[in-house]
C-alpha cells in the first residue's frame, strides 16, 4: 500500500484529521496505543478504507507549542512560527497566563503577537493597555482590535505565518476566526457530526489555510498552562529581559535569591526588570521545582 504525505489540520483525543498533499483529507488513526501529534504536525499515512488512514510516521518538527506538569503533557500545535495571545478589555486577563505562554513560546524560537481585542468598550481600555504596558516595553508587538468591526490589520500580520490562536475563554477567539475564515463555523460543525459528538466544538485544535503560505490554528480556551518541561536554564532565557544580566552576577552559581551580587536582583531593585514579571519568574521556577520533586518520586 502506497504511502501518503500529510499534514493533522484537526487533533481531537487519538483520531486526526490529515489534509493530504493534494487537499484530501482522511480521518486517521496513530499505530498503536500512544500518540504523540498535535495539529500542524506533518505525517506519512496509509488509506485503510474510504475517507480513513493509518497514520505510519510523522516527520520531524521544527517547533512545538505545549504545556505541562509533574506528571503530564498537552500538546497545542507545531511547526508554528507565531503564537497569538488573544486577550481583551472584557472579560479581565491574566498577565501570569501571559507570561506562561510567551515562556513556552521562546523556549521554542516562537514570535508572539498580543492582540488586544473589544476596543470598542472604551471605558475598559486604559486598565487592559495597562496591564500589558510591561510586555509592550518588553517590545512584543501588540494589536489592538475589535473582532466584530475590522480584523484586516490582523489579517495582514498573519501573512506568511503559520499562527496559533491561544487565550483565555471569553477572550473572543472564536469570533475572530470566524472572521477571518467564514466557513470556519462549518467545518467545526462537520468535524463534530462525523464524530457523532458535540463536545468538540470547543476542545480541539483546528487549522485553517488563510493562503497558500499562511495557515491559523484556533485551540480551546485555557485557563492554565504549565512549564514543567522546562529546566531552570531554559526558564531563565525564556524571560528575554533577564538575557543582558545572565552570567553576570558575581558568583557563578547564583540562584537569583538573595546572593551578594546578583545582577538580576540589581536590575529588579533599579527597575530595569519589572517586579511583576520578577514575581512570575520566582513563580515559575518553584513550580519547576516542585514539579521535578513530584516526577522524581522525592
Amino acid at each position: 500500500m502506497s504511502t501518503l504525505s500529510g499534514q493533522v489540520v484537526a487533533a481531537f483525543g487519538r483520531q486526526y484529521e490529515v489534509e493530504l498533499t493534494g487537499g484530501e483529507r482522511l480521518l486517521c488513526f496513530p499505530r498503536g496505543k500512544r500518540s504523540n501529534l498535535a495539529c500542524g504536525d506533518r505525517v506519512h499515512v496509509e488509506r485503510s478504507g474510504d475517507g480513513v488512514g493509518v497514520i505510519k510516521n510523522h516527520l520531524e518538527r521544527h517547533s512545538l507549542l505545549y504545556r505541562s506538569d509533574a506528571w503530564k503533557q498537552k500538546l497545542i500545535a507545531a511547526n508554528v512560527t507565531q503564537l497569538v495571545l488573544v486577550v481583551a478589555t472584557e472579560p479581565s486577563f491574566s498577565d501570569e497566563l501571559l507570561s506562561r505562554c510567551i515562556c513556552a513560546a521562546e523556549s521554542e524560537d516562537i514570535a508572539s503577537l498580543i492582540v488586544l481585542n473589544k476596543t470598542d468598550l472604551h471605558n475598559r481600555l486604559a486598565a487592559a493597555r495597562e496591564a500589558l504596558a510591561c510586555f509592550s516595553s518588553l517590545g512584543y508587538d501588540i494589536l489592538e482590535l475589535s473582532a466584530h468591526a475590522d480584523v484586516e490589520a490582523f489579517r495582514g500580520r498573519l501573512l506568511g505565518h503559520c499562527s496559533v490562536l491561544v487565550g483565555q475563554s471569553g477572550m473572543g477567539k472564536s469570533t475572530l476566526t470566524n472572521a477571518l475564515v467564514p466557513e470556519a463555523k462549518a467545518a467545526t460543525r462537520e468535524i463534530s457530526e462525523s464524530l457523532d459528538s458535540g463536545k468538540h466544538t470547543t476542545t480541539f485544535a483546528r487549522m485553517y489555510r488563510l493562503d497558500k503560505s499562511s495557515q491559523l490554528i484556533d485551540c480551546p480556551g485555557l485557563q492554565t498552562f504549565g512549564l514543567a518541561h522546562l529546566d531552570q536554564g531554559q526558564l531563565l532565557n525564556s524571560f528575554r529581559e533577564f538575557r543582558p544580566f545572565i552570567g553576570t552576577c558575581r558568583f557563578r552559581d547564583c540562584r537569583h535569591d538573595a546572593e551578594p551580587g546578583c545582577a538580576l536582583l540589581h536590575a529588579v531593585a533599579a527597575g530595569q526588570i519589572d517586579s511583576r514579571r520578577w514575581a512570575h519568574y520566582r513563580q515559575f521556577r518553584s513550580e519547576l521545582e516542585e514539579a521535578k520533586r513530584l516526577s522524581q518520586g522525592w
